[in-house]
């Protein structure tokens, strides 16, 4: 009877022993490399010399080296060590270069390709748009001369080519205009920060109309001073230039320092035109402006302005001041 109930016993305990081990007993991840190196090794079985005292345990003592490519490989591959060289970097194969320009083409068809090029283009590099810039309208408020000036421009088109249209001017309070100019050009992009302009412009005012051809550059210059040029040919046969230069200082994130320059200049004289040859006037102003939102800016400001050479005989001859300064109010407005 007791051998019975041993037999019992065992035939219970036996599972319940192995779920125990298999729970406890952890499962070593380098088992095989042992086996092989038992497999390998004439010794295998035999206890291990063991380590003096002082050397630090190894918990993978007794287990054989794999090769040492592999086991390189596998440090890398689990801790990303150092030694395995980055992928390489290098241009795209000429193959790459190589092929037809629309290979859609071969599978829709160059007629059912053609429109959906063209609706790309239109959307993702053709937008149109347009600005009206009025830079400056001001009352110029001077030593025996009040009176009001104004700059403006404005354009059409797209990143590439567009329509400009300039337009500047002053005179005298209650009186017509001594003088404006209204410039149409068109725009050509030489590169992401200078247009090529050119087209005709007309003047107005006070003595002769003149009507000009246009040529010029206009764009940002290092350090975002916006800048322009350009030479006037009149149906006359004179041969003007002019030069500008302005740029915003921003004190604060609503006012803004804008100092200007602009010089002019002539090959001839012009007498019927008051325009001496060589630098004819040079004005330089200062303008601070207050911008409640950028499309509109109330500023002050001075202007001092200059004439040179026969040009400012002309103007003494005319019983008019070679130079002098201005207090300025304006408006400075975009949409």
């Amino acid at each position: 009877m007791n051998s019975i109930a041993a037999i019992l016993l065992a035939v219970v305990a036996t599972p319940a022993l192995a779920q125990h081990q298999h729970h406890e007993a952890p499962v070593d991840p380098h088992a095989h490399h042992a086996m092989e190196a038992e497999a390998d090794n004439p010794h295998a079985g035999q206890e291990p010399p063991q380590a003096p005292s002082s050397a630090p345990a190894d918990e993978h003592a007794g287990h054989a080296m794999p090769s040492q490519s592999a086991h390189e490989a596998h440090t890398a591959h689990a801790h990303h060590a150092p030694g395995i060289p980055d992928p390489p970097v290098a241009l795209p194969s000429s193959a790459a270069l190589t092929g037809p320009d629309h290979a859609a083409d071969a599978i829709y068809g160059a007629p059912a390709m053609a429109p959906a090029r063209e609706i790309v283009r239109k959307e993702h590099g053709d937008i149109k748009s347009g600005m009206i810039l009025i830079d400056q309208l001001e009352a110029v408020i001077g030593k025996g001369k009040d009176g009001y000036a104004w700059d403006a421009q404005g354009w059409y088109g797209g990143d590439i080519d567009r329509l400009w249209v300039k337009t500047e001017g002053e005179s005298r309070f209650g009186a017509s205009p001594e003088h404006a100019e209204v410039q149409a050009l068109w725009s050509r992009a030489l590169d992401p920060w200078w247009n090529l302009q050119t087209g005709i412009r007309q003047d107005l005012g006070a003595g002769p109309d003149r009507t000009y051809a246009v040529v010029g550059v206009q764009g940002l210059a290092p350090y975002w001073f916006e800048m322009g040029g350009a030479l006037f040919l009149s149906n006359n046969g004179d041969v003007t230039a002019r030069i500008e230069a302005e740029y915003d200082q921003r004190l604060t994130q609503k006012l803004i320092l804008q100092p200007a320059a602009e010089l002019n200049f002539s090959v001839q004289d012009v007498p019927e035109l008051g325009i001496g040859s060589g630098l004819s006037t040079a004005e330089l102003g200062l303008r601070l402006r207050y911008q409640f939102v950028p499309e509109f800016a109330p500023y002050v400001g001075v202007k001092y302005e200059r004439a040179f050479g026969d040009t400012a005989d002309f103007r003494r001859a005319r019983d008019k001041k070679a130079g002098g300064w201005n207090f300025l109010i304006g408006i400075r407005s975009w949409f």
